[in-house]
């Protein structure tokens, strides 16, 4: 896996907002709010890909915080440190490369936690959100954005159609095929949001939440420690 993400690195973030049309910005933003961080705290931003959130976070938290963007691909991190770089005035970011599943922070060390597309490609989803209650200060709430496979069967129809006709032969013209081609399996596995929530329960959350968003194609648990 670490690997299909430094492959698809130089071309992500294009895709991501082809494919959403723009729409990934907003989710995004949601999540950010959902989480609920406040200016000049500190806040880690897990599975951070390019950077999209940790960016968001960064301003956020403004000039008296500090937020750190993890990842385990190291392609992924080189564009999202590109990305901040190229920011001005500076923003307060750390990357750092390491595993979801085990997070390189001491207990109760953050504020607020966002999680964009990440959850869905753990090996094992309740130790990723074992972890995040860990890192999570008392009262501190983890956001987790990702796809979902809509209840709905007509929208369960168009997604399955929007991935074949639209997601796959868009990264084929990026030689990508069967680098976008996990997505829709992945979506299969992936438990819906009242399993999500309970799973959040039992990695020792105090409150979860789940919101479908575009119908249920999208949707963010949002989980208090």
């Amino acid at each position: 896996m670490r690997d299909l993400f430094d492959r698809i690195a130089p071309v992500y973030d294009t895709i991501n907002h082809q494919l959403s049309g723009g729409l990934h910005r907003v989710w995004k933003r949601m999540a950010v709010g959902w989480s609920q961080a406040q200016p000049g705290q500190t806040c880690l931003d897990v599975c951070c890909g390019s950077g999209d959130l940790a960016l968001l976070l960064a301003k956020q938290v403004g000039p008296t915080g500090q937020v750190y963007g993890l990842d385990f691909a190291p392609a992924q991190l080189a564009i999202a440190q590109q990305r901040a770089d190229q920011h001005w005035p500076p923003l307060a970011i750390q990357w750092i490369e390491a595993d979801a599943l085990a997070l390189p922070f001491s207990d109760n060390t953050f504020d607020a936690i966002t999680m964009g597309y990440g959850l869905r490609n753990l090996t094992d989803i309740s130790a990723g959100l074992r972890e995040l209650h860990r890192v999570l200060k008392p009262g501190a709430i983890a956001a987790i954005l990702d796809f979902h496979q809509p209840q709905q069967p007509w929208i369960q129809q168009f997604q399955q159609w929007y991935l074949d006709q639209v997601v796959v032969p868009t990264a084929a013209r990026q030689g990508l095929t069967n680098e976008y081609a996990y997505i829709a399996p992945s979506l299969e596995r992936f438990p819906q949001g009242p399993e999500q929530v309970k799973l959040a329960y039992g990695a020792g959350f105090d409150r979860a939440a789940h919101y479908p968003i575009a119908g249920g194609l999208m949707g963010v648990l949002v989980a208090t420690h």
